[in-house]
């Protein structure tokens, strides 16, 4: 059983959308990610300039980590709900995840790496839901974008923080991404240690303390995967962004950084824009996360100097400062209480799903057609996702959806 802890404070405290899950999750978050992220912009490099493999390959490893992992999103957001349980979700998917970053140190070819990042996905399938189920448990539904976009605003920071430790790394011994994999065990176990000492379950509250249903969590909810999965499609593997800047010009060494700028800008703008999705919605920022989407993926695909390069990726940030907890507050806007960690896995799934043609195409476009025809296609893709997202949730369905749940 999950240990219990009062139920959270009123929406108009200081702190109505920060306690201390949220805080510990945020933490967790940071460390997780701070490991993750040392890996990720390298990870491209080291599959085609160490395993000597092709862009294609690296979009299959992308896409089949994710979407592979997907289904785990579905059933433990189910077993979540039915019950009742977050606590044990989070250590075991923060555990796998752990094992496999550190068993990258002795991947020998491209299916090795594929098979780790499987487990990797595996691990934040079993655990994503539960965990976004707890952060919205854990608040008042009038304080949920401020919950999310602290708790991104962590997250980010990690990501901000992992390729610094990367290129410091890689500045100290070059080419020795190994070292990178080895060195990001350390904060992927302490986030375990955080967990153990610091999250709690919430006393549920009285509408939430019959069992959970765990039928259809509604129309507007559905309308919104719809919009939500075509946007995937555009999302192919940021490691094609990455191959772009080191075409551009930029060091193996430096693409850590180029990322790092994408990252700092992301985790300074999530709080701010989760706060502001509290007060005017969340369906104008989506909207616009949509657009940005489309028009840094435009400028990559006319252009990889250097300038584009660094523009691209800041612009990139602000995209996803409007888009992640604009989208997991939106679905705890939409979803009743007892539901939300089956919403949770259901939306990971229809992301998961859709990341693995988009980067398998993405990869196949670049290595037979070129980068542009690639980036060009997740454009277009995104500025349909847009279109469909304004005419399947007007301002007046958000707002019925919203007084119903």
């Amino acid at each position: 059983m999950d240990a219990t802890e009062p139920s959270a404070p009123p929406a108009d405290a200081p702190d109505a959308g920060i306690n201390r899950n949220v805080a510990a999750l945020g933490i967790v978050s940071l460390l997780t990610d701070a490991s993750t992220e040392m890996i990720l912009p390298v990870l491209p490099l080291f599959v085609t300039g160490v395993l000597h493999a092709t862009a294609a390959s690296v979009g299959v490893i992308e896409g089949v980590a994710e979407c592979t992992a997907t289904v785990l999103r579905l059933v433990s957001g189910w077993l979540s709900d039915r019950t009742q349980q977050r606590r044990p979700f989070l250590f075991f998917g923060y555990g796998v995840s752990a094992v496999a970053k550190g068993a990258l140190t002795g991947a020998g070819t491209w299916g090795a790496v594929l098979g780790l990042r499987f487990a990797d996905r595996v691990g934040k399938g079993l655990r994503n839901p539960p965990r976004d189920a707890l952060i919205a448990d854990s608040v008042d539904s009038r304080a949920l974008g401020t919950a999310f976009g602290f708790h991104r605003a962590l997250d980010t920071l990690g990501a901000a923080i992992g390729p610094l430790l990367a290129f410091a790394i890689l500045s100290r011994w070059p080419g020795g991404f190994r070292r990178v994999f080895a060195w990001s065990m350390l904060p992927a176990a302490l986030s375990i240690v955080v967990i153990a000492l610091f999250v709690r379950a919430p006393r549920p509250r009285p509408q939430a303390a019959k069992p959970a249903a765990t039928g259809d969590p509604g129309g507007a909810f559905r309308r919104f995967l719809v919009a939500a999965g075509v946007f995937s499609l555009a999302s192919s593997s940021t490691a094609f962004l990455l191959l772009r800047a080191h075409q551009a010009g930029f060091s193996d060494r430096a693409v850590p950084l180029v990322y790092l700028l994408y990252n700092l800008v992301y985790a300074l703008l999530a709080w701010p824009v989760g706060a502001w999705s509290d007060r005017i919605g969340r369906r104008g920022l989506l909207l616009a996360a949509y657009a940005t989407f489309a028009v840094v993926y435009a400028v990559f695909a006319w252009s990889a100097t250097r300038g584009a390069v660094i523009a691209g990726f800041a612009l990139l940030g602000l995209h996803s400062a409007l888009l992640e907890g604009s989208q997991r507050s939106m679905i705890a806007d939409l979803v009743p209480a007892g539901r939300r960690a089956t919403a949770y896995g259901i939306y990971y799934t229809v992301v998961g799903l859709a990341l693995l043609p988009a980067s398998i195409v993405a990869g196949a476009l670049w290595d037979r057609v070129g980068p542009s025809a690639a980036l060009a296609l997740d454009a277009a893709l995104a500025a349909v996702a847009a279109l469909l997202f304004a005419v399947l949730l007007p301002p007046r369905a958000e707002r019925a959806a919203v007084a119903a749940a």
